[in-house]
């Protein structure tokens, strides 16, 4: 499979995470599937970050001395012209940070409203809230 399809395919990934995703959010009662959903989007994104940083062929983008040393010859422009960007691999690592101690906070948030109204329900907890 060639270096394009793999990113076609992976950017067709990225948009059925996320599509999942927002119908779990906007459809589904439970607070658990509506927090998986929140997740999906999440690593759609990811995705989407990562397959924009992807160039096929490209070297990784690592500097040692003897090369920006030899940089004055044209070397290092060569070298930046054949390195691939680091910058969406960056975001996807504090992305990820993020997403798991968003889940850690959602899910913590579940367990106390399990606790307090003994379902998950969304319509539930906002029927038993109205009253």
């Amino acid at each position: 499979m060639s270096a394009d399809a793999v990113q076609l395919w992976s950017f067709v990934t990225a948009g059925f995470l996320i599509i999942v995703g927002l119908y779990a959010i906007i459809l589904m009662d439970n607070m658990v599937k509506k927090i998986i959903g929140m997740m999906l989007i999440g690593d759609g994104v990811n995705l989407v970050l990562i397959t924009e940083g992807f160039r096929p062929g490209a070297i990784v983008p690592i500097i040692s001395e003897k090369l920006y040393d030899l940089g004055v010859n044209g070397l290092y422009q060569e070298f930046a012209s054949e390195a691939s960007n680091s910058l969406p691999y960056a975001l996807v690592l504090t992305n990820i940070v993020i997403g798991a101690s968003t889940l850690a906070v959602l899910l913590g948030i579940s367990i106390k409203l399990y606790q307090r109204y003994h379902t998950l329900s969304v319509n539930e907890i906002f029927k038993e809230d109205s009253e």
